[in-house]
């Protein structure tokens, strides 16, 4: 039912004196919301009823949701087990690589359809695929840029994107879109995006000092990490982030150092990644925290603090996606607490206003 047929029905459904009739309308299934009839004849000209998803304000400069979407999406804790599709196999090789379909509903919540989506450490690409879902599944295709400096992993996200296609066509689905990984430094590349011409930077941020640390299990059996971390080298965990046994960070680019460094390095980036942000633009950025060493590092606001105090960002936001599926392990038992992580932290950053 189009628009204007929802305005036809709700001048039909009035009593004697002439006064909207709800229980008639919901009898007689004039749209409804969250139990509501809505009157369309009663919304504001730059409000219209989307069919299916509620009730839409044309002033929105953010994202395509409606009121009831919207609503949906300012919970600050995102519980949700995502599955493992999309070539999970193949993407797997990088042991920090996210679910398209959460890259996909973050960039539904800070980009429009045909916005521009840039992610500088782009791994195996998880938000160039979530781009590209959001044409299907989501609000509307954006076009996505992805950096990326270790070859394997732009080459991984062109087998995983030909695959996945191979299946959606044998069951009659239409293919997602190929978008743009260009190889290389960000550091280098992002010299080559315009200033002011990206709606939404979403990415996984190199973790600091990966490359010097042993990953093992709870039976502290040493094994040899899926991870580039930052260069080579193995990675050690002893329930290190918030991704549980692998370590959850691209390491892909920066260099290794002290903590300190690795702050730096990063709040150093993000200053000129701003430059490429449109005024009204978000930057969002997964970072885990770590238990190492026995102590917690509080890695999300260090990193939040670090960017605020060098880029012209402002962080407007710390979601939480928490993975209910994530396995336990039994740290410390029985001698000292030790978090087993299952959650990450999903900082959001606003431009600065100049005004």
């Amino acid at each position: 039912m189009d628009d204007g047929d929802s305005h036809r029905q709700s001048r039909l459904f009035t009593d004697d004196d002439g006064e909207f009739d709800a229980e008639r309308a919901r009898d007689e299934s004039l749209p409804v919301e969250d139990g509501d009839v809505i009157d369309t004849d009663q919304l504001a000209d730059h409000q219209r009823y989307v069919e299916g998803r509620g009730i839409y304000d044309e002033r929105n400069r953010i994202n395509d949701l409606t009121g009831k979407e919207w609503k949906y999406a300012t919970k600050s804790v995102i519980a949700e087990s995502y599955p493992p599709d999309v070539q999970h196999g193949l993407r797997s090789e990088h042991g920090g690589q996210k679910p398209p379909r959460l890259c996909a509903e973050l960039i539904g919540r800070f980009s429009t359809a045909d916005d521009t989506v840039l992610d500088p450490f782009a791994g195996v690409g998880g938000t160039l695929l979530g781009a590209s879902f959001c044409e299907h599944e989501g609000t509307g295709l954006r076009e996505a840029i992805g950096f990326e400096r270790n070859e394997r992993w732009v080459e991984l996200y062109g087998e995983v994107l030909e695959c996945e296609n191979e299946e959606r066509q044998a069951r009659g689905e239409p293919p997602l879109a190929e978008q743009e990984l260009r190889r290389g430094d960000c550091a280098d590349l992002i010299e080559d995006v315009p200033d002011d011409s990206v709606d939404l930077l979403l990415t996984d941020v190199p973790y600091w000092h990966m490359d010097e640390l042993e990953q093992t299990r709870n039976e502290r059996e040493t094994r040899e990490s899926k991870l580039g971390a930052f260069d080579a080298g193995e990675v050690a965990d002893e329930n290190e982030t918030a991704d549980g046994d692998e370590a959850a960070g691209n390491t892909d680019d920066g260099e290794t150092g002290t903590k300190a460094e690795w702050l730096a390095d990063m709040a150093e980036k993000f200053d000129r990644f701003a430059d490429a942000v449109t005024p009204d633009g978000h930057v969002v950025v997964f970072i885990g925290d770590m238990y190492r060493d026995q102590s917690y590092e509080f890695l999300s606001a260090d990193l939040a603090q670090a960017i605020e105090s060098t880029a012209p960002l402002t962080l407007a936001a710390n979601l939480v996606w928490y993975d209910p599926t994530k396995d336990l392990h039994v740290y410390g038992y029985p001698f000292s607490f030790v978090p087993s992580m299952v959650h990450q932290n999903v900082l959001v950053f606003r431009l600065e206003d100049d005004g």
